[in-house]
């Protein structure tokens, strides 16, 4: 009777542990059901949003067009049809403003700055959480900057789709003393310069070129190229 009786007792804990576990299983899939559901978006940022911010720095600190012409090295007439929404800058003439402003891009693209400790940095850009990512519209990129919570980066990294079909869509080419890294991770595109023949880059293809002169992006065929690119403040 005794033996029987601790066995029934031994059966009794094992079930009741076993029912614990299963609780705690439901538990943690409904709290990686609810991370999942409520992860952090992306930040959409318009060329609006960023003409707002570019008037209201310029405003702030007493620049007119032409004074901010001259610190940035982008003409009167683009900063004016920037400001007048007419011109949708790409993501090199942002930089070239930003750093003709001294304020880095990430400022430019955002109201608030990312508070992040200078020593030890680093910055994790998932697929899964896209809160460390800023996405650009204009009219000729969708442009989705990466690791975008640091600051004051010797490099900008983004992942671009290139929604331009011909250099007709670009009323002024950029231009800017960075330096650009491109390579294509879908689609194909072609590199125009002032320079150079038009080059024609496929799948697993990369160039390295110097900005300074005019240049812009187009896509070949009816599939929008796809590309990971950096560049230098």
């Amino acid at each position: 009777m005794i033996r029987k009786n601790r066995r029934s007792r031994r059966g009794c804990r094992k079930f009741k542990q076993t029912c614990q576990e299963q609780q705690m299983a439901g538990a943690n899939s409904a709290l990686i059901s609810q991370s999942e559901l409520f992860a952090p978006a992306r930040t959409t940022v318009s060329t609006d949003d960023v003409a707002d911010r570019i008037v209201a720095i310029r405003k702030a600190r007493g620049l007119t067009l032409q004074d901010c012409a001259k610190i940035t090295g982008v003409s009167t007439s683009a900063l004016s049809k920037i400001e007048r929404r007419d011109l949708s800058p790409t993501l090199t003439t942002l930089q070239k403003i930003a750093s003709g402003l001294e304020i880095d891009l990430a400022e430019l693209l955002s109201s608030s700055r990312p508070n992040v400790p200078s020593q030890g940095r680093r910055a994790v850009s998932r697929a899964a959480d896209q809160s460390s990512t800023r996405e650009l519209l204009s009219r000729t990129c969708e442009n989705i900057l990466l690791c975008n919570d640091l600051r004051d980066k010797r490099m900008v990294p983004a992942r671009t789709r290139v929604t331009a079909r011909s250099t007709d869509e670009y009323p002024d080419w950029p231009s800017s003393d960075a330096e650009i890294f491109v390579f294509v991770l879908s689609g194909r595109m072609q590199l125009h310069t002032r320079i150079y023949e038009p080059l024609e880059l496929g799948p697993g293809d990369s160039v390295y070129y110097d900005a300074s002169g005019e240049h812009c992006w187009t896509s070949v065929g009816p599939e929008d190229a796809e590309v990971l690119w950096l560049v230098t403040p």
